[in-house]
C-alpha cells in the first residue's frame, strides 16, 4: 500500500494537540541555552515540516541532542546505529513533470506534479562511535547574551512596535505590532517569544512575504495565520535561545488548528513552509542591516 506522509505527519501532530501538548514547544534546555533547531550531520539546521517531525521525537523519545544522521553517514563517520534502534522518517518536496498534448492545437504543455519522498534519519544518542564533532553538546550561551541577541534581532527587522497597550496584536491597516509593557510579562523570554510571534505575522504584509492561502481556506484563513506565527515563533525562539512558553490566549486557538488539520492534511506542511519563509525573510534583514551581502 502507498505511504500517505501528508496523512501520516498530520494525524501524530493532531494526537499530540488533542492531548494539549504542542509538538513545536520544547521544553528541554542544553545547559544554559534553549535547544535549538534539529541538526544535519552538515550542522545546517532542517528547517518546515522537518523541524517539527525532529522536534516532536525527541519530545516522546527524550533525546537532548539536536543532530540527526542517516545510516549511511553514521557508517561513513566511522560509528554505527545500535541494533533494534528505530529511525525517524523525514520528508523533501520532489515532483514529476508531465507532457501532455492539446488534442485540437497539437501544442505540448508540461505539468509539474508535485509529491513527498522520504527518508530514515537517526539522532546522535542512537548511535555508537561517532565523532565528538557530532555528539559534543553545544556551547552554552549565558542568557544576558541570548537577550541581547534578540533585542538586536528585533530591532535590525524595522517594524514599527508601539508597546503600552493591553494586548499583542499585529494591525496591518496600519502595519504596525502593538505590545503590552514589558512588565506585563513574567520574564523577557516571555516579551520577546510573543513579539517574535507578532513579527511572523508582520512579514505577512503584501510589501514582504504576501502570504496569502488562497479562496477556497477563506473561513479557515485566521486560523492558519494563527498557525504560521504560532511555528514561525517556535522557529526563531529556537534560533534566538529565547525560552518559548505558551500564551494564555493560544489556548482557544487549539481547537481550531484542530479543525483545520483534521480537514486538510497538507495544512500542517504550508503552515511550516509558510513560516520558514517568513523567518528566512526576517534572517534576511539581519544581514542588511549590518551590511552583509544577501545571497
Amino acid at each position: 500500500m502507498k505511504q500517505d506522509l501528508h496523512a501520516e505527519v498530520t494525524a501524530r501532530i493532531v494526537a499530540q494537540l488533542e492531548t494539549g501538548v504542542r509538538p513545536w514547544m520544547c521544553p528541554w534546555t542544553t545547559g544554559e541555552s534553549v535547544a535549538g533547531r534539529p541538526l544535519r550531520a552538515t550542522g545546517e539546521p532542517y528547517r518546515g515540516i522537518n523541524t517539527l517531525i525532529l522536534w516532536e521525537a525527541s519530545l516522546i523519545r527524550g533525546y537532548h541532542a539536536p543532530t540527526w544522521i542517516t545510516f549511511r553517514q553514521a557508517r561513513a563517520e566511522g560509528g554505527t546505529v545500535r541494533r533494534g534502534e528505530r529511525g525517524t522518517t523525514v520528508v523533501y518536496s520532489s515532483a514529476l513533470t508531465r507532457t501532455d498534448v492539446d488534442p485540437e492545437t497539437g501544442e505540448e504543455a508540461e505539468t509539474r506534479i508535485p509529491f513527498l519522498k522520504s527518508y530514515t534519519v537517526f539522532n546522535v544518542e542512537q548511535c555508537d562511535g561517532l565523532p565528538d564533532r557530532l555528539t559534543a553538546p553545544l556551547p552554552a550561551c549565558p542568557e544576558p547574551e541570548r537577550i541581547a541577541a534578540a533585542e538586536a534581532f528585533i530591532e535590525a527587522t524595522g517594524a514599527r512596535i508601539e508597546a503600552g497597550g493591553g494586548r499583542a496584536f499585529y494591525a496591518p491597516a496600519r502595519d504596525m505590532i502593538g505590545m503590552p509593557a514589558r512588565t506585563a510579562f513574567r520574564d523577557a523570554h516571555g516579551w520577546y517569544a510573543t513579539l517574535l510571534h507578532e513579527l511572523t505575522h508582520w512579514t505577512g504584509h503584501p510589501a514582504r512575504c504576501h502570504r496569502q492561502f488562497g479562496r477556497r481556506f477563506a473561513d479557515q484563513a485566521y486560523a492558519r495565520e494563527e498557525l504560521v506565527a504560532e511555528l514561525g515563533a517556535a522557529f526563531l525562539c529556537a534560533d534566538l535561545g529565547v525560552a518559548l512558553t505558551p500564551r494564555e490566549d493560544h489556548a482557544a486557538y487549539l481547537a481550531s488548528w484542530l479543525d483545520v488539520l483534521r480537514a486538510d492534511k497538507r495544512a500542517i506542511f504550508q503552515a511550516a513552509s509558510f513560516a520558514a519563509r517568513a523567518v528566512d525573510y526576517l534572517h534576511t534583514l539581519q544581514a542588511a542591516a549590518s551590511g552583509q551581502a544577501v545571497a
